[in-house]
Formats: structure tokens, C-alpha cells, sequence
């Protein structure tokens, strides 16, 4: 499989796609930007990585016991976005949707060649998924990600950290070398496959500005709610 983009879905929704490394403040961003759309009067539809029922009780527990291998990690990812991608994807574009997705297939890109996969197989696996209508990268420096989430109080857990991968024995030490690793791989999708890159360590209101200004050219001629209502 050739590594370069995968094509268009071709419907008449929008497909908005947010990614970047833990702490990069993408999830805040895709937040604002929801509310954003539907005060402009837009019909939103919002999903996130890792939220398929069908698997994610597996993946949890697999993590849990740490019975993941590079390879199976893959795989149930794979899976877990094939679900979210048929149930919560695809139908809200085909019927005119406006779809947010916090992480896209770029995040099993970066996470999985970092684990050693090969990039190639990787692709393969996601061939099924459409090139978004535009996919935002919310760069910020490994220090940032590391003090955003300390300071959020969350546990860094074992995968986050790429432990499995004997990076280091302390924690945080694998975190920050493990995040580099995603780091330079997100780096180079925005070469490969055209992730528009916004400078995330600055402040919210400053970068919710950048994502409005990429994402309005989208909205031009796209009708609202109100307009399919009474069509």
C-alpha cells in the first residue's frame, strides 16, 4: 500500500478532524469548535478515538493487564475505528452532517509506527477511510504536553508512557521519549497527508481563532439547519 493520502468521501457532508499529541489541547479545541457550529446553526455530529462499544472494553482491559502487543494493540484500534467509522461516521456525512472527530486514522499512523509497526501495513488497514475535509494538527512542544498534563492531575498510564516499548524505567522519561517519537510522526503527516499545523501553545482563545479562520471555507454554500428544515 502507497503512503500517501487516502481519497475524498464524496458526500455531502463536512469531515473535520482534530489531532495531536496528549496535552496539545485538541479535545478542548473540538469542544469549542462543536458549540461553535451549532450556534451558527449547523447540524454537528461529534465522535472521539477509542469510543466504539464493540471493543473498547476489550482494549481497556487488555491495557489494564498489559497483554498488548504492538501488533495486537494495532489490530483492535483498527477495529474500534472500523465500528466508530460505519455507525458514527460515515452515516452523519452521508446525510449532510458536520462530523468533528477527535483523532482520525493519523493517530494510528503515528502511534503504531512508533511501536514499530510498518507504516505500510498500517495504511492498509485504514484504506477503508476518506481523506478529510480538512485535518487540523495541534503542535506543541513535548515539554508543553508533558507540564499540560501533569498539571491536569491525570495518572500518565503505561501505554501513554510507551513502557511496553522499554523506552526507560521511569515514567516520565519514557513519556517524554515516546512523545517524541509521535511527535516527529505527526511532523511528517503534515508533509504526507496535508495536516494543516497550528501552533497550540499558545492560548485557547488565540489558536480557536486559527481553527474558525481554517474551517470557514468549508462552511461556504453549506446549508444550516434551518435551510434543510424547510427545504
Amino acid at each position: 500500500m502507497p503512503d500517501e493520502p487516502n481519497s475524498a468521501h464524496g458526500w455531502p457532508g463536512r469531515l473535520i478532524v482534530l489531532e495531536g499529541l496528549d496535552g496539545s489541547g485538541k479535545s478542548t479545541q473540538a469542544r469549542l469548535l462543536v458549540k461553535w457550529l451549532q450556534a451558527q446553526g449547523y447540524r454537528v455530529f461529534f465522535t472521539e478515538w477509542n469510543s466504539s462499544e464493540l471493543v473498547s472494553d476489550t482494549i481497556r482491559r487488555g491495557k489494564k493487564k498489559g497483554l498488548l502487543t504492538p501488533t495486537t494493540f494495532s489490530l483492535l484500534h483498527a477495529t474500534d475505528f472500523a465500528d466508530r467509522y460505519e455507525r458514527h461516521i460515515g452515516p452523519p456525512l452521508r446525510a449532510g452532517y458536520i462530523v468533528v472527530s477527535d483523532r482520525y486514522a493519523y493517530t494510528a499512523y503515528v502511534r503504531d509506527a512508533a511501536r514499530g509497526c510498518d507504516i505500510r501495513w498500517v495504511r492498509s488497514l485504514y484504506a477503508f477511510a476518506p481523506r478529510p475535509d480538512k485535518a487540523l494538527y495541534f503542535r506543541v512542544p513535548v515539554s508543553v504536553s508533558l507540564q499540560r498534563k501533569l498539571a491536569s492531575r491525570l495518572q500518565i498510564s503505561y501505554y501513554e508512557a510507551g513502557m511496553d516499548l522499554g523506552l526507560s524505567d521511569n515514567l516520565i522519561d519514557s513519556y517524554e521519549r515516546f512523545q517524541q517519537r509521535l511527535k516527529r510522526g505527526y511532523d511528517r503527516l503534515v508533509e504526507s497527508d496535508g495536516l494543516v499545523a497550528l501552533d497550540a501553545s499558545r492560548p485557547v482563545e488565540q489558536v480557536l481563532r486559527d481553527v474558525r479562520s481554517e474551517i470557514r471555507p468549508l462552511l461556504a454554500g453549506f446549508p444550516k439547519a434551518e435551510a434543510l428544515t424547510h427545504a
